[in-house]
Order: C-alpha cells, then structure tokens, then sequence
C-alpha cells in the first residue's frame, strides 16, 4: 500500500487525499500526512478488514472523506492514525512525541474503551468520553462521523443483527450530532444507509419511487431554465443547482404529503456571492413567479442552532408546477454541507485583519456555548451509563432551539423545554426553590412551553423554603432538570408527594414523644397538635386552616378521628350550635409549617395577580391554589391557599401582601356557612 515514490515523496496512496486536500488548502504542509500514513501503514500491516481488504484502507478511505469536505491537515493527520492506538502496539505518547499535542488529543477522543474493563457499558461511556473531548475540540467528533460513514458503507459483511444494533446507534447518536453539528454531507448519507439497514421494505419501495421518477424527463430542469434565464437579466452573478433528495427525505415527504408531483423529488439550488444578492435573488424570483409565501423561511438573518444559513422559498412557474428553492452565498453554501469541518481550526488564531482586539482574535467554536455545553453539563451528573445513554439519546432527539431572555441574558434551550427546564438552565441547583414564572409579563405555570423570543422572569422562594414535587417530572424536558429534581426527590422523601395533593396529617402515634399528635403527610403542613385521647388521630380542618397560635377547638367526626378548627370558624360554630360536643385541643410547641388561606381584596388593575404572587413567593410561601373572583366596581378578591414553613412567618406575608399596590386588606379566610 506504500506504493512507489521519490524519496519524501507521497505514497501512491495517499495522492487522491492530497488532491482532495490541496482543492481546500492549496498551501497546506503535507509531510505530517506522509509520516501519518507510513506509521499507520506499518503498524496496520498484517491486519485485514472483515470485507477481506487490508485494514489500512479504513483510515484512508476515513481521511479521504474528511478532505473531501476540506478538514485542515491535523485533522486529517489524525483520522489516519485514529485506530493505531486502539488496534495495533502504537501508543498515545509515541503519537504525542512525533505529531503534537493537537493530534494525540484527537486521536484519543476518538479511541473507544475496552470491554474488558467496562463490559457492557464500554459503548456508552465511549461516547461519554467522545464527547467530553468535543467539548474542547469539535473536530474529535468530525472525525468519528467520517469513521462511522465508512464502516456504515461496509456493513454488509456483517451478521444482519450486528448490523441493526450499529445501525440503531447511528439513527440515534451519530445522525442527530451530525446534524447539530451542521455536517449535511455526512448526515443524509448515513441516513440513506441507516434506512436501508432497519426498513429495508420501505427503503426499497423509495427506491423504486426514485427510479420511476428518474426514467422520464425532468420537470425540474425547465424550471431551472427559467430561472436562469430571469437571473441573466438581473445584475446579480449567480449559479442555478437542482439537489435531488436523497431516499429517506422522498419517503419523509411522501408519508407527509401522499404522492409526490414531478418538481418533489428535488430542489433548486441557488448560489451567489454575497449576503444582499441573496435577498436581490429573493427579490427576482417573487417579482417573475407566484411565490408560495407559506413555504418562506429566512434562515440568514436568523440562523440554524447548527450553524446553516440559507434562504428558503417556493414558487409556482406560469404552467402552475411548484418548485422549492435554497438561496445561499458559496460560503453559506460549504458551512450547510460540512458544518464545523468548514470552520477548520477552532484553536488557531484569526487572521489580524479580521480581528476586533487581542481578545475576539482567538477562534471559537459557535457550537460550543449551546447545546454542546448543555450536553456535557448534565452528562456528568448521570449516575450510571444506562441513564447517560437513555439521556443522550432523547436529548439529541430534540432537533431544534428556541432562544429565551432571562435575568438579563439569553438561554438556548431544545424546542419543547419549559419555564422549568430554564429554572434548571439559569440557576442550577437553586432551581429547586422556583415557585412560579411569568412569560412576556403575564404569570404562567412552570410547565408553560416556552417559544422562541419569550421573556422569562423566574419566581424563586427564599432557599429551603420548598422544593421540587414529582410531578415536576411531568414537566421537565431536558437531562439536566430531569437528573436535578429525580437526585432532588431521593434525598428528600418526605418531599415527594406534590403540595397539591397533600393529604391532610393524621396522627398514627409514631411520634416522638407519645401519639395524638399529627403525622404530616409528604409536603403538608407540620403543625403539631394534641388532644387528649392520644389513640385518636387529628385532622387541620381546611375550611379555616388553623395556625399557631390560633385558638382552635376540636370535633370529633366520622371514623374516630378529630378536626380541629380555629374558634371564629363559622362551621366550627354551627357544629357546637348543633350540640356536637367538643374535644379539648392545644397546641404542642416546636410546631413546625402549615397551611393556611388568605383573603385579598384590591383595586383591580394589570399585573395585580402576578405582583401577589411575586410577594408570596418572596416571603417563602407555596401557593397551593389560588382563585380570583370576577371583579365587581373595580374590586377584586383573591383566594389563595398557602403553605408556610413556619408559622411564625404569617404576619410578615400578610404585611407583604398587604404591600402590593392596590392592595387594601388581606385577611384569614374561613369558608362561610351554608
């Protein structure tokens, strides 16, 4: 495989990867792919694919597609040497000494983990380290695509079982980070091969499809015609494409629109030079055609998560046939095809001209502040590999970003993610405390989903003043908020049942110190009362919500039990009116929450509702519910109930509460008579 050549020459195999290579750098160095190949040829020598090849052409053919999509030489270095490491008796240090740190990073990210120490999680704790090591230097990832799509394409030699279990990690791993990582070109074609490996019914049912398509003539390429011809009357430079859809995008649009028409099967394709002559273009093609302004998309001015940027539109010719149209500069044009391979090296410095100050002239890697830093956030708080790999994948599945303000920043969250998912993202850990949201001023639910441009305000209580409940689980989309309230949730179990459903406290004479008392259920109140026959168990009766120190009274009711309601309650008043004799209650000391119901009544006015509930949350109380009467001469009552963590804390919330603009009383509530 060395091949003839002069002495520091090329190999003979390595000439295609050097005119690939030069097409993107005329100028590269190529004497480190020299050294690269001859070590990995050497070290490879003797080894053979299952296909019956040499195992040296894995990395060549690997090496070929990433200079094919213009990767610069270290990355090309290393995909040469990606499996020396792993395979043969090369170490990481001799990699170090003879090709730099650069390449010996590279080349360790990529190199998997041996089942004999991990067993069954070697797969997914490789991927763990993969993409730790993407978290620094994206190209590591680049080179596992290349790597990933050459054995995909050699995957036949395999048993089928083997072949769908490769095929499933592709579909649900390498896919989704091809695609966040803007890598187009590498993305259908491991689609196609994935589709054909695990529905290869329909794959060969699209197939047939194409071909039927393809045996006639075009329609599509009278439609370029014209379009061409509209363009050369234009001052604008451009050059007209027809992208034919690769099989698993026709059987997309097929399951979504039925049969497709003749201009379906692919798109045109516009490229220019600059960013105005894309709209000038725009311009063009709605001026002479009927445009279709639903299909408009303007993905320049704003861009894809993924770095793409084009614009999309669609129109419709004077024969009436509709044609999809991709309106892009050159540029544009290579970042929508090879993502961040484009980018070359994110650690080299920019060039002087380019740079604003010493600080903006280091390179940076665009994908690194979203959704790969979210990524490796929560990937080191997954307690096992099963829970990282469930996590990764329904994390990757979600393939788009709404971008929110919050806290006088901006979050990127996946499409579907919550005001709680962005509790999670801005605070972490405080998080926990998050008792309400607003979105663009108006008080929502913290499950609210959130849209692309909302303003978020997050309504946090003071720190331990309450806590996640489970149904936040119900509510939660991203592996970070997920893993936060589930950790939550396990060291706190008497927190576990939501506040909301908080059965009332009975006593079961369990208590420290003798029975009689109340044993609060998971998330209710924590008021400690005794009465005198301790084997009897207590109920807070929630007509009138009883607190220290209020003076109560007890009543005995159906099955044993005893209800205890403050003395000024009005049914506490008709139960004695009706002879029920009363039990003898008092309060214990060292009592600790509890729940009550307030009574608001204000002027009404915009935002009342969302101010009350800001100076609830801010006294550390929970709402538990809440209910705003219609308004009547301008008056409004409010109804909440509430849980406390202290008692004590009462009178200070009823002056906050009192406090709020437009507030004029705020008092106990008691359910009236009926």
């Amino acid at each position: 495989m060395s091949g003839s050549a002069p002495r520091g020459g090329l190999p003979d195999a390595l000439e295609h990867v050097a005119q690939a290579h030069r097409a993107h750098h005329p100028r590269a160095d190529l004497a480190p792919l020299r050294r690269a190949y001859l070590l990995a040829e050497s070290s490879h020598r003797g080894q053979m694919r299952k296909s019956g090849e040499p195992y040296i052409t894995h990395p060549l053919a690997v090496t070929l597609i990433l200079a094919q999509l213009g990767a610069e030489t270290t990355t090309l270095t290393a995909s040469l040497l990606h499996d020396t490491v792993e395979d043969t008796d090369v170490t990481l240090d001799q990699v170090r000494a003879e090709f730099g740190a650069e390449v010996a990073y590279l080349v360790d990210g990529v190199t998997k983990l041996e089942k004999v120490d991990y067993g069954a999680a070697a797969e997914p704790e490789t991927f763990r380290k993969m993409l730790v090591a993407t978290g620094n230097d994206v190209r590591v990832m680049t080179v596992k695509l290349a790597d990933r799509l050459h054995n995909m394409r050699t995957l036949g030699v395999m048993r089928p079982e083997k072949q769908a279990r490769i095929a499933k990690v592709t579909r649900d791993v390498l896919i989704p980070l091809a695609e966040r990582l803007g890598v187009q070109a590498l993305k259908t074609e491991l689609e196609d091969l994935a589709f054909q490996i695990l529905h290869p019914e329909n794959y060969a049912h699209t197939r047939e499809i194409m071909r039927a398509h393809a045996a006639g003539p075009d329609p599509l390429r009278a439609v370029a015609e014209a379009v061409r011809g509209v363009l050369r009357d234009s001052p604008v430079g451009a050059e007209v494409q027809i992208r034919p859809r690769h099989a698993l995008s026709v059987h997309r649009a097929v399951k979504k629109r039925g049969p497709l028409g003749p201009c379906d099967f692919g798109r045109l394709l516009i490229l220019v030079e600059d960013d105005a002559d894309c709209y000038a273009v725009l311009g063009e093609l709605h001026t002479c055609f009927t445009p279709v302004i639903s299909e408009f998309k303007d993905f320049i001015a704003v861009p894809k998560f993924n770095l793409y940027q084009s614009l999309h539109t669609a129109f419709a010719d004077t024969e009436g046939r509709v044609a999809e149209v991709l309106i892009r500069t050159h540029r544009m044009h290579r970042v929508a095809e090879a993502g961040v391979i484009a980018l070359g090296d994110p650690h080299r410095r920019a060039p002087a001209e380019d740079a604003v100050d010493a600080a903006d002239a280091e390179g940076v890697d665009p994908t690194r502040p979203g959704w790969l830093s979210r990524l490796l956030e929560w990937q080191s708080d997954a307690p096992d590999p099963d829970t990282f790999w469930a996590h990764l994948r329904e994390d990757l599945a979600q393939d788009r970003e709404v971008t929110v303000f919050c806290g006088g920043g901006t979050l990127h969250l996946p499409a579907g993610a919550t005001c709680l998912d962005a509790a999670y993202a801005r605070y972490g850990p405080r998080a926990h405390t998050c008792v309400g949201a607003r979105v663009d001023g108006r008080l929502t639910t913290l499950g609210t989903v959130l849209r692309d441009g909302d303003a978020l305000h997050l309504l946090l209580a003071p720190e331990g003043a309450s806590g996640p409940s489970p149904d936040w689980l119900d509510h939660v989309r991203t592996p970070a908020a997920r893993i936060a309230v589930r950790r939550w949730l396990e060291a706190h179990p008497e927190g576990g049942t939501p506040a909301e459903a908080a059965p009332a406290p009975v006593a079961d004479g369990s208590g420290p110190g003798g029975a009689g008392r109340p044993s609060p259920a998971p998330g209710a109140e924590r008021a400690a009362v005794a009465v005198e026959q301790p084997d009897r168990p207590v109920r807070l009766a929630r007509c009138c919500t009883p607190v220290p120190p209020d003076p109560v009274t007890g009543f005995p009711v159906r099955g044993g039990a005893v209800t205890v309601h403050r003395d000024a309650c009005a049914v506490a008043g008709r139960m004695t009116a009706s002879g029920r004799r009363p039990v003898p209650v008092r309060w214990e000391a060292g009592g600790g929450g509890c729940r009550v119901t307030l009574l608001a009544e204000a002027f009404g006015r915009p935002r009342l509702l969302a101010d009350l509930t800001e100076a609830i949350a801010v006294q550390g109380a929970a709402v538990i519910s809440a209910d705003v009467e219609p308004p009547r001469e301008q008056r409004v009552r409010h109804r909440y109930t509430l849980r406390l963590p202290d008692a004590t804390a009462l009178p200070a919330l009823m002056r906050a509460m009192r406090g709020v603009p437009g507030v004029y009383d705020v008092v106990r509530a008691t359910r009236p008579v009926v």
